[in-house]
Protein backbone atom coordinates (compact mmCIF):
# COMPACT_ATOMS: atom_id res chain seq x y z
CA UNK A 1 0.00 0.00 0.00
CA UNK A 2 1.49 3.58 -1.09
CA UNK A 3 0.36 5.88 1.63
CA UNK A 4 0.51 8.62 -0.84
CA UNK A 5 -2.70 11.25 -0.67
CA UNK A 6 -4.45 13.14 1.71
CA UNK A 7 -6.18 12.16 5.15
CA UNK A 8 -7.80 14.45 6.90
CA UNK A 9 -7.61 14.43 10.83
CA UNK A 10 -9.71 15.01 13.68
CA UNK A 11 -7.01 16.12 16.04
CA UNK A 12 -7.71 15.57 19.60
CA UNK A 13 -7.35 18.08 22.46
CA UNK A 14 -3.70 18.23 24.41
CA UNK A 15 -2.16 16.99 21.35
CA UNK A 16 0.20 19.21 18.73
CA UNK A 17 0.02 18.97 15.21
CA UNK A 18 3.44 17.97 14.76
CA UNK A 19 2.59 14.90 17.39
CA UNK A 20 -0.06 14.20 14.67
CA UNK A 21 2.43 14.30 11.81
CA UNK A 22 3.93 11.48 13.96
CA UNK A 23 1.31 9.56 14.69
CA UNK A 24 0.38 9.59 10.76
CA UNK A 25 3.81 8.29 9.98
CA UNK A 26 3.36 5.36 12.09
CA UNK A 27 -0.07 4.27 11.13
CA UNK A 28 1.26 4.99 7.44
CA UNK A 29 4.40 3.64 7.58
CA UNK A 30 6.21 6.38 5.81
CA UNK A 31 8.39 9.64 7.00
CA UNK A 32 6.75 11.61 3.83
CA UNK A 33 3.87 13.39 6.24
CA UNK A 34 2.97 17.17 6.38
CA UNK A 35 0.17 19.21 7.66
CA UNK A 36 -1.54 22.12 7.10
CA UNK A 37 -3.09 24.87 9.30
CA UNK A 38 -1.19 24.21 12.66
CA UNK A 39 -3.76 23.96 15.29
CA UNK A 40 -2.95 25.15 18.79
CA UNK A 41 -2.49 21.68 21.17
CA UNK A 42 -6.06 23.11 23.26
CA UNK A 43 -7.48 23.09 20.19
CA UNK A 44 -9.71 19.99 18.50
CA UNK A 45 -11.00 19.71 14.71
CA UNK A 46 -9.90 19.61 11.19
CA UNK A 47 -6.06 18.77 10.23
CA UNK A 48 -5.47 18.17 6.97
CA UNK A 49 -2.17 15.84 6.62
CA UNK A 50 -0.42 14.98 2.98
CA UNK A 51 1.49 11.74 2.56
CA UNK A 52 4.10 10.56 0.12
CA UNK A 53 3.79 11.94 -3.17
CA UNK A 54 0.27 13.79 -1.86
CA UNK A 55 3.29 16.32 -0.07
CA UNK A 56 3.42 18.22 -3.42
CA UNK A 57 0.31 19.31 -3.31
CA UNK A 58 0.15 20.79 0.20
CA UNK A 59 1.73 24.36 -1.03
CA UNK A 60 -1.37 24.82 -3.07
CA UNK A 61 -3.46 24.78 0.03
CA UNK A 62 -1.78 27.63 1.87
CA UNK A 63 -4.34 30.24 1.28
CA UNK A 64 -7.27 28.58 2.51
CA UNK A 65 -10.31 29.94 4.80
CA UNK A 66 -10.70 28.01 7.72
CA UNK A 67 -13.75 28.69 9.69
CA UNK A 68 -14.18 27.79 13.51
CA UNK A 69 -16.11 27.45 16.42
CA UNK A 70 -14.96 28.79 19.70
CA UNK A 71 -15.95 29.39 23.44
CA UNK A 72 -14.69 32.21 24.96
CA UNK A 73 -14.51 33.31 28.90
CA UNK A 74 -15.16 36.83 29.50
CA UNK A 75 -13.50 38.20 33.25
CA UNK A 76 -10.04 37.25 33.02
CA UNK A 77 -7.48 37.41 30.10
CA UNK A 78 -4.16 34.95 30.33
CA UNK A 79 -0.82 35.56 28.51
CA UNK A 80 -1.35 32.84 26.27
CA UNK A 81 -4.94 33.90 25.56
CA UNK A 82 -6.37 30.64 26.07
CA UNK A 83 -6.76 28.36 29.36
CA UNK A 84 -3.68 27.03 29.42
CA UNK A 85 -2.21 30.49 30.28
CA UNK A 86 -1.83 32.71 33.85
CA UNK A 87 -4.11 35.27 34.33
CA UNK A 88 -2.26 38.34 33.69
CA UNK A 89 -5.41 40.53 34.50
CA UNK A 90 -9.19 39.81 36.04
CA UNK A 91 -12.41 41.79 36.19
CA UNK A 92 -15.63 39.54 36.89
CA UNK A 93 -18.39 41.75 36.17
CA UNK A 94 -20.39 42.42 39.19
CA UNK A 95 -23.85 41.53 40.05
CA UNK A 96 -25.25 45.18 39.28
CA UNK A 97 -23.11 44.84 36.09
CA UNK A 98 -24.25 41.71 35.22
CA UNK A 99 -27.55 42.44 35.55
CA UNK A 100 -27.21 45.16 33.14
CA UNK A 101 -25.32 42.69 30.38
CA UNK A 102 -28.69 41.00 30.98
CA UNK A 103 -31.15 43.23 30.22
CA UNK A 104 -29.78 44.63 27.27
CA UNK A 105 -29.23 40.70 26.22
CA UNK A 106 -25.57 41.81 26.33
CA UNK A 107 -25.20 44.87 23.63
CA UNK A 108 -21.81 45.86 24.84
CA UNK A 109 -20.25 42.09 24.14
CA UNK A 110 -22.37 41.92 21.00
CA UNK A 111 -20.66 45.53 19.66
CA UNK A 112 -17.34 44.32 20.87
CA UNK A 113 -17.52 41.31 18.25
CA UNK A 114 -18.86 43.37 15.71
CA UNK A 115 -16.04 45.44 16.23
CA UNK A 116 -13.43 43.04 16.13
CA UNK A 117 -14.76 41.16 12.79
CA UNK A 118 -13.53 44.46 11.45
CA UNK A 119 -10.27 43.98 11.78
CA UNK A 120 -7.62 44.07 9.46
CA UNK A 121 -4.85 42.88 11.01
CA UNK A 122 -3.62 41.30 13.77
CA UNK A 123 -0.48 40.82 16.05
CA UNK A 124 0.37 36.73 16.74
CA UNK A 125 0.14 35.95 20.37
CA UNK A 126 3.41 35.70 21.62
CA UNK A 127 2.62 31.65 22.67
CA UNK A 128 2.27 31.02 18.76
CA UNK A 129 4.24 28.76 16.51
CA UNK A 130 5.56 32.56 14.74
CA UNK A 131 9.06 31.97 14.14
CA UNK A 132 11.39 34.84 15.28
CA UNK A 133 15.19 34.31 13.71
CA UNK A 134 14.42 31.10 12.77
CA UNK A 135 12.76 29.97 16.64
CA UNK A 136 9.29 29.43 17.36
CA UNK A 137 7.92 32.41 19.41
CA UNK A 138 6.24 30.37 22.45
CA UNK A 139 9.82 28.67 22.78
CA UNK A 140 11.21 31.98 23.54
CA UNK A 141 8.28 33.42 25.39
CA UNK A 142 8.38 31.11 27.89
CA UNK A 143 11.97 31.65 27.92
CA UNK A 144 11.41 34.85 29.28
CA UNK A 145 12.84 36.39 26.20
CA UNK A 146 11.64 39.57 25.14
CA UNK A 147 10.64 40.17 21.04
CA UNK A 148 8.11 41.87 19.08
CA UNK A 149 5.91 40.72 16.55
CA UNK A 150 4.95 42.40 13.61
CA UNK A 151 1.16 42.96 12.43
CA UNK A 152 -0.25 40.46 9.94
CA UNK A 153 -2.98 40.84 7.54
CA UNK A 154 -6.16 39.06 8.35
CA UNK A 155 -9.49 38.87 6.68
CA UNK A 156 -12.64 38.03 8.92
CA UNK A 157 -15.48 36.57 6.46
CA UNK A 158 -17.94 35.96 9.37
CA UNK A 159 -18.62 36.14 13.22
CA UNK A 160 -21.33 35.00 14.73
CA UNK A 161 -22.43 34.57 18.45
CA UNK A 162 -24.49 32.00 19.17
CA UNK A 163 -24.90 32.21 22.44
CA UNK A 164 -23.85 34.04 26.05
CA UNK A 165 -24.27 32.03 29.40
CA UNK A 166 -23.51 33.63 32.32
CA UNK A 167 -21.37 32.00 35.06
CA UNK A 168 -20.72 31.98 38.22
CA UNK A 169 -17.94 34.11 38.03
CA UNK A 170 -17.66 35.71 34.30
CA UNK A 171 -19.78 34.93 31.49
CA UNK A 172 -18.65 32.57 28.28
CA UNK A 173 -19.37 33.65 24.69
CA UNK A 174 -19.67 30.34 22.07
CA UNK A 175 -19.44 31.79 18.60
CA UNK A 176 -18.55 30.85 14.88
CA UNK A 177 -16.32 32.38 12.43
CA UNK A 178 -14.90 32.29 9.41
CA UNK A 179 -11.40 33.74 8.26
CA UNK A 180 -8.23 34.02 5.96
CA UNK A 181 -5.16 32.00 7.03
CA UNK A 182 -3.14 33.61 9.84
CA UNK A 183 -6.24 34.57 11.52
CA UNK A 184 -5.77 34.17 15.64
CA UNK A 185 -8.98 33.06 17.29
CA UNK A 186 -7.21 33.39 20.33
CA UNK A 187 -6.35 37.16 19.53
CA UNK A 188 -10.06 37.78 18.63
CA UNK A 189 -11.04 36.44 22.14
CA UNK A 190 -8.36 39.14 23.63
CA UNK A 191 -9.46 41.73 21.55
CA UNK A 192 -12.78 41.29 22.35
CA UNK A 193 -12.40 41.06 26.39
CA UNK A 194 -10.37 44.36 25.91
CA UNK A 195 -13.14 46.25 24.47
CA UNK A 196 -15.34 44.97 27.41
CA UNK A 197 -12.98 45.42 30.01
CA UNK A 198 -13.34 42.43 31.49
CA UNK A 199 -10.65 40.82 29.50
CA UNK A 200 -11.36 37.71 27.82
CA UNK A 201 -9.70 33.85 26.82
CA UNK A 202 -10.42 31.16 24.47
CA UNK A 203 -11.53 27.99 26.55
CA UNK A 204 -12.28 25.75 23.55
CA UNK A 205 -11.47 25.67 19.91
CA UNK A 206 -12.42 23.54 17.36
CA UNK A 207 -11.81 24.10 13.52
CA UNK A 208 -14.35 22.86 11.17
CA UNK A 209 -13.52 23.83 7.90
CA UNK A 210 -10.49 24.17 6.01
CA UNK A 211 -10.88 25.00 2.26
CA UNK A 212 -13.11 22.88 1.03
CA UNK A 213 -12.59 20.13 3.42
CA UNK A 214 -14.82 19.68 6.53
CA UNK A 215 -14.54 18.06 9.82
CA UNK A 216 -17.56 16.24 9.46
CA UNK A 217 -15.37 13.96 7.31
CA UNK A 218 -12.12 13.73 9.34
CA UNK A 219 -11.33 10.25 11.00
CA UNK A 220 -9.53 10.26 14.64
CA UNK A 221 -6.56 8.74 15.03
CA UNK A 222 -7.65 5.55 17.05
CA UNK A 223 -10.37 5.00 14.23
CA UNK A 224 -7.38 5.23 11.33
CA UNK A 225 -5.33 2.80 13.14
CA UNK A 226 -8.18 0.20 13.54
CA UNK A 227 -8.93 0.38 10.13
CA UNK A 228 -5.52 -0.10 9.27
CA UNK A 229 -5.40 -3.38 11.36
CA UNK A 230 -8.28 -4.31 8.84
CA UNK A 231 -6.44 -3.87 6.09
CA UNK A 232 -8.93 -1.16 4.93
CA UNK A 233 -7.13 2.56 3.91
CA UNK A 234 -10.16 3.81 3.18
CA UNK A 235 -9.25 7.54 5.00
CA UNK A 236 -6.55 8.21 2.50
CA UNK A 237 -8.22 10.32 0.06
CA UNK A 238 -6.54 11.74 -3.39
CA UNK A 239 -4.10 14.16 -2.88
CA UNK A 240 -6.00 16.05 -6.04
CA UNK A 241 -8.90 17.44 -4.20
CA UNK A 242 -7.32 20.18 -2.70
CA UNK A 243 -7.31 21.33 -6.69
CA UNK A 244 -11.02 21.01 -7.04
CA UNK A 245 -11.93 24.82 -7.01
CA UNK A 246 -8.81 25.80 -8.87
CA UNK A 247 -9.92 26.98 -12.29
CA UNK A 248 -8.55 24.45 -15.06
CA UNK A 249 -7.22 24.44 -18.40
CA UNK A 250 -8.08 21.31 -20.89
CA UNK A 251 -4.86 20.31 -22.96
CA UNK A 252 -4.31 19.17 -25.98
CA UNK A 253 -2.16 16.24 -26.56
CA UNK A 254 0.52 18.05 -27.62
CA UNK A 255 0.08 20.58 -25.28
CA UNK A 256 0.09 17.65 -22.43
CA UNK A 257 3.73 16.15 -23.96
CA UNK A 258 5.08 19.78 -23.83
CA UNK A 259 4.47 20.56 -20.37
CA UNK A 260 4.72 16.82 -19.17
CA UNK A 261 8.26 17.66 -20.52
CA UNK A 262 8.63 20.62 -18.56
CA UNK A 263 8.20 23.10 -21.78
CA UNK A 264 6.38 26.33 -21.54
CA UNK A 265 3.27 26.41 -23.74
CA UNK A 266 1.63 29.74 -25.47
CA UNK A 267 -2.12 30.36 -23.82
CA UNK A 268 -4.63 32.86 -24.26
CA UNK A 269 -4.24 36.63 -23.11
CA UNK A 270 -7.89 36.13 -21.51
CA UNK A 271 -6.33 33.89 -18.70
CA UNK A 272 -5.59 35.88 -15.54
CA UNK A 273 -2.05 36.55 -15.27
CA UNK A 274 -0.03 35.25 -12.47
CA UNK A 275 -3.35 33.24 -11.13
CA UNK A 276 -2.58 29.39 -10.38
CA UNK A 277 -4.87 27.21 -13.14
CA UNK A 278 -4.90 22.84 -13.22
CA UNK A 279 -3.66 21.96 -16.74
CA UNK A 280 -5.60 18.76 -17.62
CA UNK A 281 -5.64 16.24 -20.31
CA UNK A 282 -8.32 14.26 -20.32
CA UNK A 283 -9.25 14.18 -16.74
CA UNK A 284 -5.82 13.47 -16.06
CA UNK A 285 -3.79 16.56 -14.07
CA UNK A 286 -0.78 17.10 -16.08
CA UNK A 287 0.48 20.13 -13.86
CA UNK A 288 -0.32 23.56 -12.18
CA UNK A 289 0.51 26.51 -14.49
CA UNK A 290 -0.14 30.44 -14.51
CA UNK A 291 -0.16 32.49 -17.41
CA UNK A 292 2.85 34.85 -18.20
CA UNK A 293 4.32 37.42 -20.46
CA UNK A 294 7.30 36.66 -22.10
CA UNK A 295 8.97 38.47 -25.19
CA UNK A 296 5.39 40.01 -26.01
CA UNK A 297 4.29 36.58 -25.99
CA UNK A 298 1.11 35.05 -23.38
CA UNK A 299 2.60 31.95 -22.07
CA UNK A 300 1.38 29.01 -19.47
CA UNK A 301 4.63 28.69 -16.85
CA UNK A 302 5.12 25.88 -15.01
CA UNK A 303 4.68 26.05 -11.10
CA UNK A 304 4.50 22.18 -10.36
CA UNK A 305 4.33 18.88 -13.23
CA UNK A 306 2.60 15.86 -12.10
CA UNK A 307 1.96 13.84 -15.28
CA UNK A 308 5.03 11.69 -14.01
CA UNK A 309 3.27 10.72 -10.51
Amino acid sequence: MNPDGLILVDKPANMTSFAVDMAMRKILGTKKVGHLGTLDPFATGLLPVFAGKGLKYLRFCDGFDKSYSCRAFFGAATDSMDSEGEITFENYPSKEQMEDLRSTDFATVRQAFAEVAKTTSQIPPKYSAKKINGKKAYDLARDGVEFELKPVEIRINDLTINSIEEQDKGFVVDFDVSCSKGTYIRTICDDAGRLTGFGAHAISLRRISCGPFMVKDAYSLDSMTEMKERGDYGFILPAGLCLEDMPRVELTSSQAKDLSFGKKILCDPLYEEGRLYKAVYQERLIAVVYPATEDSRYIFRIERVFAGD
